[in-house]
């Protein structure tokens, strides 16, 4: 990946990223879904997706209305361990796509330390952060919602709040944005990750 440009975009595997958790705090929260679909050669792989639900060690009510996953809900869960595993070999060298990356890596980095199994050194993009670069060059501290680029970039809500539903629309936003980025040419992609790499340290 060291000397990635445009030029070769197509031959990369993306893999569009989100959860869902019971809160904000990376130590005292816990993932309840995993959702992720892979994008090549600039196509949603529909049929190179990934989801799988987690067993729930910590619980809280006031997020069910937001995410709808129940602690005794319908749904197969597997332990967190599990889940990871799962993760981790679907994953497999890909590039990782995700709206605000840093709060999703860091929820799986946490856990993978609690289970002494290592870290995510994938390269990561954020479209928050692609955004802001390519199509404003906003110098603010914005942070733009994923509604407002589902505003912008014309993208259908669908399964908004679920972690396969908001992995599918934010693929759409990042393809959406990688055009625009074809077109303004104003950054390669190795600049894109390198940079937002080190900034989700």
């Amino acid at each position: 990946m060291k000397n990635i440009k445009y030029s070769n975009f197509e031959s990369i595997r993306f893999v569009v990223l989100d959860t869902e958790t019971t809160g904000f705090s990376y130590e005292g929260d816990r993932m309840l879904c995993i959702g992720a679909v892979a994008i090549k050669n600039n196509k949603i792989l529909v049929s190179d997706s990934f989801e799988v639900y987690i067993k729930q060690e910590v619980f809280n009510k006031d997020t069910v209305k937001i995410h709808g996953i129940r602690k005794n809900g319908n749904e197969i869960k597997v332990s967190e361990e599990e889940a990871l595993r799962q993760f981790i070999d679907y994953l497999d060298d890909a590039v990782i796509v995700a709206h605000h990356t840093v709060f999703d890596i860091t929820m799986i980095n946490v856990a993978l330390k609690r289970m002494n199994l290592g870290s995510i050194k994938s390269k990561q993009l954020d479209t928050n952060y692609i955004h802001k670069k390519i199509a404003t060059q906003d110098k603010s501290k914005k942070i733009f919602s994923l509604d407002e680029l589902c505003d912008i970039y014309n993208v259908k809500k669908h399964d908004r709040h679920t972690a396969l539903g908001d992995a599918l629309i934010t693929a759409y936003i990042f393809l959406k944005l990688t055009i625009k980025y074809q077109k303004n040419n104003t950054l390669n992609l190795h600049d894109l990750i390198k940079t937002n790499y080190y900034l989700n340290k």
